[in-house]
């Protein structure tokens, strides 16, 4: 399981360090339950098919997902939809790169970017004997975004 979770956790913080200069500290992984999805305001959900079957979201509170797209956008002003676009954008981007990082074991195909935006929703995965490991990040000093994934073997 550690040689899956490791680029995920390597990549985001990557991603997060390159693009928007923001240190982001790993805390500790737990498998979510469905019931966990109900802090989050917004959540960026890219599927991966091919060899691996499973999923990469990114959640995270509508005011740190605002911080995120004043940040990749540079303006205080945005709309909703700007905000949904810099959450697909950044999963789309985390994906792609740990689909990078994992050719060597696996060929990946990712999904294009869904978003799920509400106070409490819930990303639920049809098979019950899967279940989505959350990586939380510390981003901001006190706020905190997860990355949930769910991978294996087809």
């Amino acid at each position: 399981m550690e040689q899956y979770i490791q680029p995920f956790v390597q990549v985001t913080s990557a991603v997060f360090k390159d693009m928007l200069q923001i240190e982001l500290k790993p805390d500790r992984a737990y498998f979510a339950e469905k019931e966990s999805f109900l802090e989050w305001d917004i959540s960026g959900i890219i599927a991966l098919t091919g060899e691996v079957k499973g999923l990469v979201a990114i959640s995270m509170k509508k005011d740190t997902a605002s911080k995120i797209t004043a940040q990749l956008t540079g303006a205080n002003d945005f709309s909703g939809s700007d905000m949904i676009d810099a959450i697909g954008e950044l999963v789309n981007i985390i994906a792609g790169n740990v689909k990078r990082n994992l050719e060597d074991m696996f060929r990946i195909v990712i999904s294009l970017p869904k978003i799920i935006s509400g106070k409490a929703h819930m990303i639920v995965i049809p098979e019950d004997r899967l279940r989505l490991l959350c990586i939380p990040f510390i981003i901001y000093e006190k706020e905190v975004i997860c990355l949930s994934i769910n991978i294996r073997e087809n």
